[in-house]
């Protein structure tokens, strides 16, 4: 049994407890904006095996006067810096005292120090860096820097250039062993799989078997996380595929004359067996996302619901199954088919909520006339009619699941309840790309819908593709951590 201790240091108000919540996945200690919140250091299981090992994290009072604490350490050995310490501080600025505390538990504890810097400023400019170098020194343990509050996820090289400043203006401290990026607000767990690999050679001989199988149960868990959450995606799209909402006789009908009322110039919405039928088909796709979301949520241990705002922009791409005459089609196509443009800028401008209904005019895909044709002629000879999602929406969603995963993944706990927030802008071409190289593989699965009794296949075809998918993101996002993802 190996006990392993992991020590959070850094200039007071800088993050430590917040850090130490996300990469324990749990509540501790007290967040507050303001200095010296945490008064005495705590430790914390962070990790343990089956064979009784453990990880233990350790959060600690900040550096306040960083000068003057690495002054009183450099007195630690003659009876004036004894008394100065031990006396005088300990009653009169117990805070200060505190501090010194801390700094001799973690030479004594520490096997390896994580010290936490600000990389919203620039190494010149933190006046406090060059004391606290020489207080990790007086220290004499292994040294991680980690860089905290680097903002929203951001590509690879801005990260990159972050980590290369830190390098430079430590690169004289030889215990300073490595920089990583790990933001307490929106780090990404294959991050905490970097470190814990940069941690190898720095943990003492006599443990490393220990720590090794320390390591081995942090993937094990995370990988089942992994799963989890990849079942938890692709369940609402399986759902999805096979969903069907008929349309009772004369609904065709109607859904030319919900165009016109999309556009004003007829009767109410609420008139339309069209209407009722796409909102109802939506309804079921919004619950199973939603759904879904909270799942997420939950494995990843936040708290917090999905959003009850629009989680996808479903109108656009309805498909209408129903026995309709090429050239009617065409011809009504005709007619509306400079107005659903407008309509269709509408919706991607965010015309459309869930909470106002669905637009009627909308059930026919802002296609046009040609368009309105193709989809309406794919099942021409069936009795009857219905409502489905067409393909091109059905992979959209395979998509939007993978940008909701990346952001459920990088939330850090830090942050209190999960809020849904935008994407940074860089992941929508990345997950695009991804999405577009396996086009063909997606339309295989969704050719499978019109299949009796398909969903369940759907949805073991759908875990693979997604499973695939995300680990192929988390790859291009991180490339250091590229066999961390894969497993």
């Amino acid at each position: 049994m190996t006990t392993i201790t992991l020590t959070l240091v850094s200039h007071t108000n800088a993050g430590k407890t917040t850090l130490a919540r996300t990469l324990l996945a749990r509540d501790v200690g007290e967040v507050r904006d303001a200095p010296h919140v945490t008064q005495e250091a705590a430790p914390f299981t962070m990790i343990e095996t089956r064979e009784g090992d453990a990880l233990i994290l350790w959060d600690t009072p900040g550096f306040g006067d960083s000068a003057r604490l690495a002054r009183r350490l450099a007195q630690q050995g003659n009876p004036i810096g004894w008394f100065l310490s031990e006396v005088w501080d300990r009653f009169r600025d117990r805070t200060f005292w505190l501090s010194q505390l801390a700094v001799r538990n973690v030479r004594d504890q520490a096997d390896v120090v994580l010290y936490l810097v600000s990389a919203a400023e620039a190494p010149e400019d933190a006046g406090y860096l060059g004391p606290e170098l020489d207080v990790l020194g007086w220290i004499g343990k292994p040294v991680v820097c980690l860089l905290n509050q680097t903002g929203p996820p951001r590509p690879q090289a801005a990260e990159a250039a972050d980590e290369a400043r830190w390098q430079a203006a430590t690169k004289d401290r030889a215990f300073v062993r490595a920089v990583l990026s790990l933001d307490a607000f929106a780090r990404c767990w294959v991050q905490e799989g970097d470190l814990l690999r940069t941690l190898v050679p720095l943990v003492p001989d006599a443990k490393r078997a220990g720590y090794e199988r320390l390591v081995a149960a942090w993937r094990e868990r995370r990988t089942a996380q992994f799963e989890r959450a990849i079942e938890a995606l692709a369940a609402p799209i399986a759902r999805a595929a096979v969903d069907r909402e008929p349309i009772p006789e004369g609904g065709l009908k109607d859904t030319f004359a919900g165009v016109a009322r999309s556009l004003g110039l007829g009767m109410e919405q609420g008139e339309s067996a069209n209407a009722r039928a796409s909102q109802a088909l939506a309804e079921r796709l919004d619950a199973g996302i939603r759904e879904s979301t909270d799942r997420l949520i939950a494995i990843h241990g936040l708290e917090g619901r999905a959003s009850g705002e629009v989680l996808e922009r479903l109108a656009r791409t309805t498909t209408v199954d129903a026995p309709v005459d090429e050239g009617k089609a065409a011809m009504m196509g005709g007619v509306v088919s400079g107005a659903l443009t407008g309509l269709a800028a509408d919706l991607a401008a965010g015309g459309l909520t869930f909470g106002a209904g669905i637009l009627t005019g909308a059930v026919l895909g802002a296609l046009g006339g040609a368009g309105i044709a193709r989809g309406m002629n794919l099942v021409r000879g069936r009795s009857g009619s219905a409502l489905r999602w067409d393909d091109a929406f059905l992979t959209s969603l395979v998509g939007a699941a993978l940008l909701r995963y990346l952001a459920v993944a990088h939330y850090g706990r830090g942050r209190g309840e999960w809020v849904e927030s935008e994407y940074p802008a860089f992941w929508h071409p990345l997950v695009g790309a991804i999405v577009e190289a396996r086009r063909e593989d997606v339309a295989r699965i969704f050719a499978r819908r019109g299949e009796p009794d398909v969903e369940e296949a759907l949805d073991a075809e759908l875990i693979g593709l997604l499973k695939a998918t995300a680990r192929e993101a988390l790859e291009q996002l991180y490339p250091s951590n590229r066999g961390e993802s894969a497993e």
